[in-house]
């Protein structure tokens, strides 16, 4: 499975990055807008959505959302798009100390679940759009943030392996340790500074507080990540689908990201970068 993984990264990874240092705005957001679709469906069908025609409604009412999106892009409406955002993720945390909130398969419980769909993926998109957008280094900005999220994943992995004894929430993803979530906070520090300095000059104050930031990301990343495998242990399935061999479906590979797009966008603004 590792080798399988690794294979399906290195396909993946380069293409990811081409298209966000080179492609303009509106063609990376329309990609990543394709991706997010793809990732919104799966999360309908990990709320208890069956009906294809529901499906269809659903998916449709999304690219809607999209779109009034990109037209509000130069409005007030984006940083309370990303406000939402943050605000969202610090209640997920209140629903992961109460995983079983939502648990049963209940009309009113998919509608919740639907909902809050929606609030993981449309600010991720709006901040994926406002860091790319940016000036001067906007599209190095939108790399730096997988690139966090990436090396997190990286240093969760080898860290509970090697370390990993005790369980971070074995009730939510019995895999996933403290040494993990370490490995993820020390590696995403690491890459952040180190790209800041390096590659975006970035010094004193806001070197540090782009350090502060990436610890602030990373956690969001872990709750992504436990947010979604709470959906997967609400809907009793082991993934959320089957598009990225070796990985799952769309929503096992975007669920960190997801989470650490808003946090790192909002943070960005606050440091002026």
């Amino acid at each position: 499975m590792l080798l399988q993984r690794t294979l399906t990264a290195l396909v993946l990874a380069p293409l990811v990055i081409l298209i966000i240092l080179f492609a303009s705005t509106p063609v990376f957001t329309l990609v990543a807008a394709a991706a997010f679709l793809a990732a919104l469906w799966e999360w309908s069908r990990l709320s208890g959505l069956k009906s294809a025609a529901w499906q269809i409604v659903w998916l449709a009412a999304a690219t809607a959302v999209f779109v009034m999106l990109w037209l509000a892009r130069a409005t007030v409406m984006m940083p309370i798009v990303l406000i939402l955002g943050v605000a969202w993720w610090l209640l997920a945390c209140v629903w992961l100390r109460h995983f079983a909130y939502g648990a049963a398969p209940t009309q009113e419980n998919r509608a919740l679940k639907l909902l809050a769909g929606a609030f993981v993926v449309f600010p991720a998109w709006v901040a994926m759009i406002s860091i790319h957008a940016g000036q001067p280094h906007g599209h190095g900005f939108t790399l730096l943030a997988l690139v966090i999220v990436w090396a997190a994943d990286i240093g969760a992995y080898f860290s509970g392996r090697t370390f990993g004894k005790r369980k971070l929430a074995p009730q939510i993803s019995p895999g996933k340790t403290w040494a993990g979530a370490y490995g993820a906070l020390i590696a995403g520090v690491a890459v952040t500074t180190l790209g800041g300095w390096w590659l975006f000059d970035v010094r004193g104050g806001q070197l540090f507080g782009l350090a502060v930031l990436a610890i602030v990301t990373v956690g969001a990343s872990i709750v992504g990540d436990l947010i979604e495998s709470l959906m997967k242990r609400h809907a009793q399935v082991k993934d959320s689908g089957t598009m990225v061999p070796g990985h799952g479906g769309l929503m096992d590979r975007l669920d960190s990201v997801f989470a650490a797009l808003p946090i790192f966008a909002a943070g960005l603004m606050l440091l002026g970068l």
